[in-house]
């Protein structure tokens, strides 16, 4: 079923925010919309906002839960700073998200959920449905509680099943509005509900019933038309940035020949690597869901020390309680990845919301000289080759890892082109032969520093292990004082030997100019976007941005004297902005910095951006 009003408004991208109560459906109806838009042939990301309660007070806007897609016929690097469509399904989340709708916005609300005590829970001393509230925009008031429970009264179910299904009625208006077919979303219901016919008819028919209901509607007369998108053949998914981690443990794993073993404690937003990997015994994937943060880690070092692939997964409380244990790994030089979906802190501080606020963390968060590489990744779907990335220089360079993704990373999705592991470069693991004469547990590759991974039970390779002091090349337990320096050298110096095998840092622009926006992880396409569109104005703007953290990429000092100033942008109050400072002297620094919970809009970097320019 195609829409094919005349009134065809042209566009290369759009953005759609659906927003409810916390069970209103919004993470289903915002999913729903993104795979259809996929199967339409455009890129999107997506952008889940929730609130931390499992329910919040109904009809207030704390418990408001939201879910942002950004969709278009170009490459999509952001989820939008502003929505063209807001579907609000009461009046707290409309209240609360009327600040990111474009003037001229089309917003979809369900008049029937606006009564007296709706709207003092959501702060409004009139209904704003009736007065000029919404004049700078195009209001569509519909009865979706009314007519998604005429649909259940024609089958038979009650109001209080029926109204689970506004959310589908809601989604039928957007379908109608950029002219969807809904059969993909007929599939998912079938196979959701296999079990229930009742509901799988219920949503069909609500569906239904709201797109044929935007007929009847002058304000919705008009369809979005976007072009499908150029990408470069292959098979695409949409996929989330926590089960794009995942994934690339997966291919590392097969790709080095190590089996993989997850030791991990439940933590938002970090949860669904665990779920995910826990789906692949098939693949040979072991996943220990452990009683605490510490077992988990310690679950994990055990099984690097016996031959696996293994990693642990949290958030930045849980890598507080990991911090002994890491430098056990550190110690008994073991590979070992330690994944940190980031989240607002300090404490349990904002757990569905994003910062990148734990860099000082992973780099300097531990008892004595205790240095890991530290990556990080920069968007939802190259989370699967930063997993892979951080599997390989662990396993390869014996040392452990530390991957910094973020909830906006973990939770959004974008699509993904799935490649072929044997595509993706070698992984080849130290790993000690039997009764090899010349084995000494400490003895070191003479190009990366690494030691040999003694797997247990192979003749001839018994070592001691632990936390002590280990003597250099023997493995003892030694207090030396002299042999103590020459180990944290040389367990320092492996790290940053990591310089020697990867990528070199490159420069989005011109290698001089005026300025250097420089940015790390997840503010990837806000920043890039910024930068691009003030490149297309002539402004001596170029922009770098940092996957490599710990050591540095070999040419960073390189990149940064060929400007006269420096704007490091970053979603902390200026952790990375001081790394350089500590590490690349000399250069003219300036900073721009939120901590809101929020990602970076492209609007308000690109202010920073000019206002910086314009300084003398």
């Amino acid at each position: 079923m195609v829409k094919t009003k005349s009134n065809v408004i042209q566009r290369d991208e759009v953005v759609v925010k659906f927003v409810g109560d916390s069970g209103d459906g919004m993470q289903l109806s915002g999913t729903l919309f993104s795979d259809t838009a996929a199967l339409a042939g455009l890129d999107l990301a997506t952008f889940p906002d929730y609130p931390a309660e499992i329910r919040a007070p109904q009809n207030t806007i704390a418990g408001v839960s939201g879910f942002q897609v950004h969709v278009g016929a170009k490459k999509i690097e952001t989820t939008g700073d502003l929505c063209d469509v807001l579907v609000a399904m009461n009046p707290a989340s409309l209240k609360s998200n009327l600040k990111w709708a474009k003037p001229g916005a089309t917003i979809i609300t369900d008049e029937d959920a606006y009564d007296e005590s709706a709207l003092k829970k959501s702060g409004y001393a009139e209904n704003p449905l009736e007065n000029d509230t919404f004049s700078a925009y195009n209001l569509v008031k519909a009865p979706i509680t009314t007519l998604t429970r005429a649909v259940g009264k024609d089958l038979g179910i009650d109001n209080k099943t029926a109204d689970r299904s506004k959310n589908m009625f809601a989604l039928g208006m957007v379908y109608h509005l950029f002219g969807w077919s809904f059969d993909s979303t007929f599939d998912f219901f079938s196979k959701k509900f296999k079990n229930k016919p009742e509901i799988v008819a219920l949503n069909k028919a609500a569906l239904e019933a709201g797109y044929n209901y935007t007929e009847t509607v002058e304000a919705l007369a008009s369809v979005y038309q976007v072009s499908k998108a150029q990408m470069e053949p292959g098979r695409y998914r949409n996929i989330t940035g926590n089960v794009a981690t995942a994934w690339g443990f997966l291919a590392a794993s097969e790709r080095s020949g190590r089996p993989l073993f997850l030791g991990s404690y439940p933590i938002t937003p970090a949860t669904e690597i665990l779920i995910e990997l826990a789906k692949y015994k098939s693949l040979g994937a072991k996943v220990f869901q452990a009683e605490d943060e510490i077992a988990g880690i310690c679950s994990a070092i055990g099984a690097s020390y016996t031959g696996s692939l293994a990693l642990t997964s949290t958030s930045g409380p849980g890598l507080s309680l990991k911090s002994e244990a890491i430098g056990l790994a550190v110690m008994t030089e073991l590979p070992l990845v330690i994944v940190n979906v980031q989240r607002g802190g300090p404490s349990t501080g904002l757990p569905t919301k994003s910062e990148q606020s734990d860099l000082y963390q992973a780099l300097f968060g531990r008892n004595g000289e205790c240095p890991v590489v530290v990556i990080a990744a920069s968007t939802s779907a190259n989370s699967f080759y930063f997993a892979y990335m951080a599997a390989k220089i662990a396993m390869e360079h014996m040392t452990p890892v530390i991957l910094l993704t973020d909830g906006y990373l973990g939770n959004g999705s974008q699509l993904f082109r799935i490649p072929k592991v044997a595509d993706l470069p070698s992984i080849i693991p130290p790993i000690a032969e039997a009764n090899d004469k010349d084995y000494k547990p400490y003895k070191r590759n003479p190009e990366t520093l690494a030691r040999k991974w003694a797997i247990p039970g192979t003749e001839g390779l018994r070592h001691r292990v632990g936390g002590l002091e280990k003597e250099d090349v023997y493995g003892n337990v030694s207090t030396d004082p002299l042999n103590h320096q020459k180990m944290i050298d040389l367990r320092d110096a492996k790290v940053q030997r990591v310089a020697n095998y990867i990528p070199e840092q490159e420069i989005n622009g011109e290698k001089q100019g005026d300025l250097l926006v420089v940015s790390w992880g997840g503010t990837l396409g806000a920043v890039m976007e910024a930068v691009e569109d003030l490149q297309k104005q002539g402004k001596s703007v170029s922009h770098a941005h940092f996957n490599y953290i710990m050591p540095l990429p070999k040419n960073t000092a390189e990149v940064l004297k060929g400007f006269k100033k420096i704007l490091v942008c970053e979603l902390n109050s200026g952790q990375f902005v001081n790394y350089l400072k500590m590490t690349q002297y000399g250069h003219d620094y300036r900073q721009f910095n939120k901590v809101q919970g929020l990602p970076f809009t492209v609007t308000e970097l690109t202010r920073v951006i000019n206002q910086t320019l314009e300084e003398k």
